[in-house]
Order: structure tokens, then C-alpha cells, then sequence
């Protein structure tokens, strides 16, 4: 038997978290879509069975129900170990609260300990990026100032040199300051506004590809894998370009200086990522997009670090690539993530497909 849910309850489809309501026979009643997600069932095939039915052999979860009836008050378990109609098992943080919204009395609400991990981690980074940024952005100002009086006095020096010969040095000073200066321009490129428009991920993909080859040696198979049948977002197709190019490139270069047995390749990947959370925020919908290759691998001491600004596993390296796409993706409302071993890395970015923060840009134009 599927009921309704009350009109108090109408925002639940919306949370991030799982939630199941029970009525007084401890029948399900309601399950909303990240109930759905988080035990891989749909809320018509749980809809009026017992709970512990949906829950087999979960004795922690009727203590916890008593507790909440007999104090009627929230009751809280963390690492709670639940086993699902489909003998799937895991660690949950449950929280049971008595309510008095005919048809139910009871909410159980259900977070998976991996997802708070992820939200945890989710929240560091912004915060870690938004005081990055604005180190960046101070140091550059800071920066372009002196770099242009440098620059200008070589010039002037170069004018008063009686040898020619001696020009080599004010050269040498005037082409560094310009490395410096263009260093600081891409320090400050993340601060221009976007142009969010409708954009096609794959018409992104593809001029990444094209960028890749035309650069890249002979040798270096760059793989499709696309979901075709997924729907334009609302980006800035410029900054969604560099975002990719900027970890395709990182991946390309740690190939090639490090060679292993299999023939260097990339895969572009899309696929829809359904019920996903992104800076607090529920989507029903996300594209998600991975960039996979089968080079060395990034390295231990810097795994933790790589989106940190001037961090860089080779010599050479800026360290701004990695950063200057997290700040992209964020832009897009999006999240971006790594995981790496020797042998496949794969970076995978989350877009919302839909933004109101986005549309309501577009409206304004």
C-alpha cells in the first residue's frame, strides 16, 4: 500500500540524505529519492512493508526506534551497520525522530558515513581554495608593481649601454620579468567573470582532443567514452576547455617523462551522475566527466597537495594547472576529485546540469 507524503514533508525529495517515514505499525510510508540511491530500491517496492522486513535482522535500529518513542526525542547512532533488502552492507549515520504528521510517526533519516567523509572533504577544499585565491590574488598585485619597474629600467639600461655585447643581460632581465608578468596574469584569470551559456560537455571534450594531438607526439591514443544522450549545461565553455585541458596536459607530460610498459592513453569519459550534492546543494541530475590515464601515477607526498597552488610533481611545473581548474569547476558550481595509483589516475569532475545561480545570469542579459 503506497501513501501519500504529508505536505510537511513535501521538501524530503529534495535532501541529500536518505529518509524513510513509518507510520504506527512501523510500515513504510514514504521514501524519498536518497533513500532510494543509498539502498538501491525503489520507494514503491518498500512502500507498506514492516521496517524490518526492509532492514532484516537490524536489532540496533529497534532499540533506536524504542528510545525515540519512549523520550520522545531525536536519537542519534553513528557507524550504525545496516544490512538492505538486497544484502548490501555498510556503516550509516542514523538519527530516528517521533513526529505527529498522520500517516506518520516516525522519520528515519540515514546518512552513509562515506558521503559525510566526502561532504566533510568537499567543505575543506572550498575553504582551502577560497584562502588560496585569495593569497594569490594579493601576491600578484603585490608582484606586478616592481615587475614593471624592472622591466622598465632594463630597457632604459639597455638604451645606455655603449656595448652591444652588454645587452644580453638587460635581454636576459627583460624576458624574465615578461615569464613573471605572464605568470601573474594567469594568477589573475580565475577572477574574470563568466560567461555562462548553453554548452555541449562533448563539443568541450572534443576541442580538448583536438588540442591534445595537435601538441602531443605520435603515440598517445586519446579514447572516447561518451554518453551522447546527455543534455547541454549551463557553463563558460572557455574555462570549462582550460579545466580539462589543464589535467589532460598534467597527465600527457607525466606520460611522457615517465614511460612505463603499455602504450601511453587517455580516456575522455561522460556518464549522468543521478541525486548528487554539490557545495551543499541536491541535484537531480550532474554530469559527471572523467579524465583517465595510465601514467605513473601522481606522487604520495603530493596527493593530498595537488590543488594547492604551486604544488607540482614536476620539474618545471608552475603547480597553477590543477589549481586554475578546481577554481573553473567551482565557478560551475561543480566539484572535482582525484584518485590515483601507478597505472591509472583518474580525475572526475561533477557540473550541475541545471544552476539557478546560472539561469538567473542568463536571465539577466
Amino acid at each position: 500500500m503506497e501513501h501519500k507524503i504529508p505536505p510537511s514533508f513535501a521538501g524530503l525529495e529534495h535532501l541529500s540524505t536518505a529518509i524513510i517515514l513509518l507510520n504506527n505499525q512501523r510500515h513504510v510510508v514514504y521514501a524519498n529519492p536518497g533513500a532510494e540511491v543509498l539502498f538501491a530500491i525503489s520507494a514503491k517496492q518498500i512502500a507498506g512493508l514492516p521496517v524490518s522486513q526492509v532492514f532484516p535482522g537490524c536489532d540496533i535500529l529497534d532499540s533506536a526506534m524504542e528510545h525515540a518513542i519512549k523520550y520522545h526525542s531525536p536519537f542519534r547512532e553513528h557507524e550504525f551497520p545496516i544490512t538492505t533488502l538486497r544484502q548490501q552492507s555498510f556503516a550509516v549515520t542514523c538519527t530516528v525522530t517521533p513526529v505527529e504528521l498522520d500517516p506518520a510517526c516516525l522519520v528515519l533519516e540515514f546518512q552513509h558515513m562515506d558521503q559525510q567523509l566526502r561532504i566533510a572533504r568537499e567543505e575543506r577544499m572550498l575553504i582551502q581554495q577560497q584562502a588560496n585565491a585569495e593569497l594569490l590574488r594579493n601576491l600578484a598585485h603585490e608582484i606586478r608593481n616592481p615587475l614593471g619597474g624592472l622591466r622598465g629600467a632594463a630597457q632604459l639600461l639597455e638604451h645606455e649601454l655603449p656595448q652591444v655585447s652588454l645587452r644580453e643581460y638587460t635581454q636576459v632581465i627583460i624576458k624574465e620579468a615578461d615569464r613573471l608578468q605572464l605568470l601573474m596574469d594567469r594568477l589573475l584569470v580565475p577572477h574574470r567573470v563568466p560567461k555562462y551559456e548553453p554548452t555541449n560537455i562533448h563539443e568541450v571534450l572534443e576541442r580538448v582532443r583536438s588540442l591534445l594531438l595537435a601538441e602531443s607526439p605520435r603515440g598517445i591514443q586519446i579514447r572516447r567514452d561518451y554518453d551522447t544522450s546527455l543534455p547541454e549545461l549551463i557553463g563558460d565553455r572557455e574555462k570549462l576547455i582550460q579545466a580539462v585541458l589543464n589535467i589532460a596536459r598534467n597527465a600527457v607530460q607525466a606520460m611522457l617523462n615517465n614511460p612505463g610498459e603499455q602504450a601511453p592513453e587517455i580516456i575522455l569519459r561522460t556518464r549522468a551522475a543521478r541525486q548528487v550534492t554539490l557545495a551543499k546543494k541536491r541535484y537531480r541530475v550532474a554530469i559527471k566527466l572523467q579524465i583517465i590515464d595510465n601514467g605513473p601515477g601522481i606522487p604520495p607526498d603530493i596527493r593530498e597537495r595537488i590543488f594547492y597552488p604551486l604544488v607540482s610533481g614536476r620539474e618545471g611545473g608552475t603547480g597553477l594547472g590543477l589549481t586554475l581548474a578546481q577554481t573553473f569547476i567551482t565557478q560551475h558550481h561543480g566539484m572535482i576529485e582525484c584518485e590515483s595509483e601507478p597505472g591509472r589516475t583518474t580525475f572526475t569532475i561533477l557540473l550541475p546540469i541545471e544552476s539557478t545561480a546560472m539561469k538567473s545570469y542568463i536571465a539577466r542579459q
